[in-house]
């Protein structure tokens, strides 16, 4: 891929979602949002032990201040909650990037998630890409590629970067902005 975005400017709101634990300061997500100031973050009451009905609370919440022509940027189990709001929200969007989603299905998912063990198998309502790596301890690229073909996202297998976070060493992870370019720009 070889787009080269002009500036840090969008001409369309960002959501940013984090997955389990919230994105500390070095995860790109933080990055980005320091970068774009009005890249705005979805809150959750508990990072540490999330409850699938009060994640979608808060994409339904801040999708209702934004508006519908937002990107929503989810890592992790945000992922799987987006997944689950679209599923039941009436409120529509621009698109989605869903970074290295976790598979709360699987058998080795041992993270306390209330609410998150089934994750809908539909094609979403909106413009998505669904990136994983070949080496993510919470989702296997194979499972990766199968939730992208439900949700008919594009799908985009990155190598070996581990689970698209800090410790992948990926800093502001520049090539993730040209996938927010690509959702950026559809129609």
């Amino acid at each position: 891929m070889n787009l080269n975005p002009q500036s840090n400017t969008y001409n369309y709101p960002v959501l940013i979602a984090p997955g389990y634990g919230n994105s500390g300061k070095n995860h790109w997500q933080t990055l980005w949002q320091n970068e774009n100031p009005e890249f705005i973050r979805i809150e959750q009451n508990n990072w540490l032990e999330p409850n699938a009905d009060e994640w979608i609370s808060s994409i339904e919440e801040s999708v209702s201040a934004i508006g519908s022509g937002c990107v929503i940027v989810a890592h992790s189990l945000a992922c799987v909650a987006l997944i689950i709001w679209a599923n039941k929200t009436k409120l529509k969007i621009k698109g989605a990037l869903l970074i290295a989603p976790a598979d709360s299905e699987s058998s080795e998912f041992k993270l306390k998630a209330d609410g998150f063990s089934q994750i809908p198998k539909k094609q979403l309502p909106f413009k998505s890409i669904v990136i994983s790596s070949s080496n993510d301890q919470f989702c296997s690229a194979e499972r990766a590629q199968f939730f992208a073909s439900q949700w008919g996202s594009q799908f985009f297998n990155l190598g070996e970067l581990g689970h698209i976070n800090a410790e992948s060493n990926i800093g502001a992870w520049n090539e993730g902005r040209q996938f927010l370019t690509i959702i950026g720009e559809s129609n």
